[in-house]
C-alpha cells in the first residue's frame, strides 16, 4: 500500500510506461499485454503450502476458497488457534495482499512457526498468511486483471483475492480485537508499480519518495497512538524506522508519531479495514534498505506481530 489517497502519479517526461497511450486508461487490450508481461519468478505451493503444512501438528489449517488463472490453480488457506474460543479475543494477521511484498508472507509463517502457540488461552489466532498467490508468484502487487486487492475490501469485490478474505471474515466482524496486516515498501514501487498505476489509470506520474525504514499506518478513523507506539518500539529492537521527509512527510502522508502516518482504511478499501477491529495497522518494511537484511525484515514483522497481539490482550 504504497501511494496515498490514490495520487495522481506515474510517467515523468523522460520515461514512460511501455504500455498504453498517455492520458487514457488501459481497456481489456493494455491489461492482456500487460498480463502477457508479467513472469512465474516464484512458486505458491513449494513456498507457502509446503511451510503451512507442517503447521497442521499444532493449528487448525482450513481452506477458505481458490482462485483459478488461465488453467492455475491456487488454494487458498487460513492457519488458526486449535482450541479456538469465542470467550477470547481474536487476534488477525494478514500478509501477502501485495505478493511481492515477501517478508509480509515469510514473516507471517514464521510467527506461526515460532510464536502462534504463545497465547494459547490467552487469545485467539487467526494467520492468513499468502492472501494473493498469483502476484506472489509474479513478483507484483496486481493480480491478473491487473486489479489492487488492497484498495478493494468490499462486499462485491472485482477482485478475487480480496473478495474470499472478506467472506472468510464476515463471520467475525465485530469480534476481532486486533488485526495486524504485513507489508513492505520497495524501490521497485517508483521503478514499476507507481508508473504502471499512473498508465493504468490515464494520470500523470510524479516520482515519489521512497522512505528508508519501518513505519505503521494507523487509521485515521480510529487512531490508537499508543498500541502503534508499542509496535514501533518493538520493531526498533530489530531494524531501523524511517525517518520522515523534509516536509516532515513518509510517503506523502505527514507523520502523526514517530514512524506513523494514517489512512482512512475502510474509505479506501483497504484490507486492515475489514473487520472494524479496535486495534489496527499496517506494516511497512522497507527491503531494499543497505541497512536491513531479508531476514532481518522478516524478524522485523514478526516482532510487529507479537507487539500487536500482546498489546491488545493487555488492553482488551
Amino acid at each position: 500500500m504504497k501511494f496515498p489517497q490514490e495520487r495522481s502519479a506515474a510517467l515523468n517526461q523522460h520515461t514512460s510506461y511501455p504500455i498504453g497511450t498517455p492520458g487514457k486508461p488501459w481497456g481489456e487490450a493494455e491489461i492482456a499485454a500487460w498480463r502477457a508481461r508479467q513472469v512465474k519468478q516464484c512458486d505458491y505451493a513449494q513456498d507457502v503450502l509446503a511451510a503451512i503444512e507442517p503447521l497442521r501438528d499444532a493449528f487448525d489449517v482450513t481452506s477458505y476458497g481458490a482462485l483459478d488463472y488461465a488453467g492455475e490453480h491456487y488454494p487458498l488457506f487460513a492457519v488458526r488457534t486449535r482450541s479456538w474460543d469465542d470467550a477470547l479475543p481474536t487476534m488477525l494477521v494478514t500478509g501477502g495482499v501485495h505478493g511481492y511484498e515477501t517478508s509480509g508472507v515469510h514473516g507471517a509463517l514464521q510467527f506461526l512457526r515460532e510464536h502462534g502457540g504463545d497465547y494459547q488461552g490467552r487469545a485467539n489466532v487467526l494467520v492468513v498468511p499468502c492472501v494473493s498467490p498469483w502476484a506472489y508468484e509474479r513478483i507484483h502487487r496486481w493480480n491478473p486483471d491487473a486489479i489492487d486487492p488492497n484498495r478493494n475490501f468490499r462486499e462485491g469485490s472485482p477482485s478475487g483475492e480480496a473478495a474470499a478474505l472478506v467472506a472468510l471474515l464476515a463471520p467475525l466482524r465485530g469480534r476481532v480485537l486486533m488485526h495486524i496486516d504485513l507489508h513492505e515498501t520497495t524501490d521497485s514501487d517508483e521503478s514499476e508499480f507507481r508508473p504502471a498505476l499512473a498508465a493504468r489509470d490515464g494520470k500523470v506520474y510524479e516520482p515519489g519518495e521512497v522512505p528508508d525504514g519501518f513505519y505503521l499506518v494507523d487509521d485515521t478513523e480510529n487512531l490508537q497512538p499508543a498500541f502503534q507506539q508499542a509496535v514501533i518500539q518493538s520493531v526498533a529492537k530489530v531494524t531501523h524506522i524511517a525517518p520522515p521527509d523534509a516536509k516532515g512527510e513518509i510517503i506523502g502522508s505527514a507523520q502523526i508519531a514517530p514512524g506513523v502516518i494514517a489512512y482512512p482504511l475502510r474509505q479506501l478499501g483497504l484490507c486492515a479495514g475489514i473487520t472494524q477491529a479496535r486495534y489496527t495497522t499496517t506494516t511497512e518494511v522497507y527491503p531494499d534498505s543497505p541497512r536491513a537484511t531479508p531476514q532481518q525484515c522478516n524478524d522485523a514483522q514478526v516482532a510487529a506481530v507479537r507487539a500487536a497481539i500482546d498489546y491488545a490482550v493487555a488492553h482488551g
